[in-house]
């Protein structure tokens, strides 16, 4: 770890963490509290996909919809309109719709392969977006003089990087340069996190092997072939097993920094509250 020690963390002239762990347990609550201070950049890896990696696959998508439409097809056909994505760190509903998700192209479904291809480009996107991390450390001490530094990574980053390697190239860079922070949640915020995607099931990306078989398993369980696949059904199906699948891959990157629980993170209201907290995980490492 960069931080040898809870003294060495607090006496750092700069603080830089990289935070991960399940959507909804509070990565970007903790960035954006501490971007707001004025003294932390926060890099939203998410939006670096959504923008610099992804961002032209998702306006031709807008565009390839709206070609459907007459009137639209004239206009965009002499440049009358300008059809754009309006991502933003707390909007990342663009790149979700890309992305999709397979089953019934009637019921809005995308072929599987298809579905796929968006898959690997998100992958390739996400990998090049953690490598990053390092040229944005670089630009806010240099430009913005911010003396610490918060990435904000997505929930699949585990899904991306082989955390049994030790000389895995993401997480090696990352952990040369940041201070990895596992946000944990427990059972009850598992159960919470299947409740509130039951309710409002969103794409998201999963690892290639993972989805290949959970595709099959679905499909054999349900007697359906791949164009009869409800696709909110599927990815409803398979989020709880996607969570189960991701724990302890989360557990292993965790072992190259410190955990904190989701349960402190809530009680957090403050940059020092989170000084504080991160000392903690970091004297209870040691100990």
């Amino acid at each position: 770890m960069i931080y040898g020690s809870a003294d060495e963390w607090r006496t750092a002239a700069g603080s830089r963490v990289v935070l991960f762990g399940m959507s909804g347990l509070g990565k970007t609550y903790l960035a954006s509290m501490l971007r707001d201070t004025g003294d932390w950049f926060h890099y939203s890896v998410d939006y670096r996909i959504g923008t610099r990696y992804m961002g032209e696959y998702i306006a031709d998508n807008f565009k390839r919809e709206a070609m459907k439409v007459p009137f639209l097809r004239e206009l965009l056909m002499s440049d009358s309109v300008h059809i754009a994505s309006n991502i933003t760190f707390d909007n990342l509903a663009p790149l979700s719709t890309y992305l999709g998700k397979p089953g019934s192209p009637s019921r809005g479904g995308l072929p599987f392969d298809d579905y796929c291809q968006r898959q690997d480009q998100h992958r390739r996107a996400e990998i090049a977006s953690l490598l990053d991390t390092r040229h944005f450390m670089d630009r806010a001490r240099d430009i913005y003089g911010t003396p610490h530094f918060v990435c904000d990574s997505g929930g699949s980053i585990c899904e991306v990087v082989d955390p049994e390697d030790p000389d895995d190239p993401v997480l090696t860079a990352l952990s040369r340069d940041l201070l990895l922070v596992w946000i944990k949640g427990s059972d009850a915020h598992t159960a919470e996190l299947v409740r509130r995607f039951d309710r409002a099931p969103k794409p998201m990306y999963y690892q290639p092997q993972f989805l290949e078989r959970a595709w099959i398993a679905y499909r054999v369980e349900k007697g359906l072939e791949a164009d009869q696949v409800n696709p909110d059904d599927f990815i409803r199906w398979t989020y709880a097993r996607a969570l189960a699948h991701r724990q302890p891959r989360y557990e292993a990157m965790a072992r190259r920094g410190v955990t904190i629980l989701a349960e402190e993170v809530a009680q957090i209201r403050t940059p020092d509250d989170f000084t504080d907290l991160i000392a903690t995980a970091i004297a209870r490492k040691d100990s």
